[in-house]
């Protein structure tokens, strides 16, 4: 076991430390600006200048909202095709499950801008069909934003997450199945209370893994952005680390961001498991 915690102390628990120390720090540039600049011990003035921050906070309502639109759509959508694909009436079950999947090999960045070029006004096919039916749809609106985001993320993990809820489907014992038929229950009763309580598991830990990735939301945003403006450099907290980092060159700020973002995923992460633990023992 000595090679994972040596790699787990360099690219983990090293990181943290760095990020931690760093955050205690900020830059000072003497006269004019034209001198070198030193650091100077601020303690928690980063933490408080990023929870004071009305851009901070606002990072974190938005993935809120985020979350709240993008965990039910993309969880719902792939346990009820997985439902589909292990119905007895489901065909070609290989191939579906690898249509599903391939937007899941699409890098996120390289979707983004696939999807950047569907909602483009003038190039996009979507919103000819859309012009052509006499609807009006601006995906880079100012409230559209968030559902254009949800979009992206869903169309490239709902897939993915099907696959693994496939999987648990197929591990259900066959006879549970044949019982519940022979005591009259029909395909969809047999899908919502014999298969998916046996996935309580997979479930939980699905929606764990979705909570943690949607809190580090970046890719789909951060291209986002460059066409619709209103959303801003700073519009998930991800974001807000990459811009006071790289734009603003303030490294502390943007340790500290870090970290607090890793101790609301953290504390998200508590959460979801324990209310799993409970949804899975009642």
């Amino acid at each position: 076991m000595a090679p994972f915690f040596l790699l787990f102390g360099l690219v983990t628990l090293a990181p943290i430390g760095y990020a931690a120390w760093l955050s205690l720090f900020h830059e000072e540039r003497s006269g004019l600006g034209f001198g070198g600049a030193r650091q100077v011990f601020s303690g928690i003035g980063n933490y408080t200048k990023a929870l004071s921050d009305p851009l901070f906070l606002a990072s974190f309502r938005h993935v809120a909202l985020y979350c709240l639109l993008y965990i039910p759509v993309m969880v719902g959508g792939a346990l009820v095709l997985a439902l589909l694909l292990d119905s007895a009436l489901a065909r070609a079950r290989r191939f579906f499950q690898i249509a599903f999947y391939l937007p899941h090999a699409v890098p996120g960045l390289t979707a983004a801008m696939i999807w950047l070029y569907l909602y483009t006004p003038g190039l996009s096919p979507v919103l000819d069909v859309l012009d052509s039916a006499g609807i009006t749809w601006n995906f880079f609106g100012r409230d559209e934003a968030l559902l254009s985001v949800v979009n992206i993320s869903a169309w490239q993990w709902m897939g993915y997450n099907m696959i693994i809820f496939f999987a648990g489907l197929q591990a259900v014992p066959r006879e549970t199945l044949e019982a519940a038929r022979m005591d009259g229950a029909g395909a969809v009763r047999i899908a919502f209370q014999v298969k998916v309580p046996s996935i309580r598991p997979t479930l939980v830990l699905t929606v764990l893994f979705t909570c943690v990735g949607a809190v580090q939301l970046f890719d789909a945003p951060q291209l986002l952005q460059l066409r619709a403006t209103e959303m801003g450099e700073s519009w998930s907290p991800t974001m807000y680390v990459f811009s006071a980092a790289f734009k603003g060159h303030d490294y502390g700020l943007a340790a500290a961001s870090a970290l607090l973002l890793a101790l609301v995923a953290g504390a998200a992460s508590y959460v979801v498991t324990k209310q799993g633990n409970r949804w899975r023992s009642a």
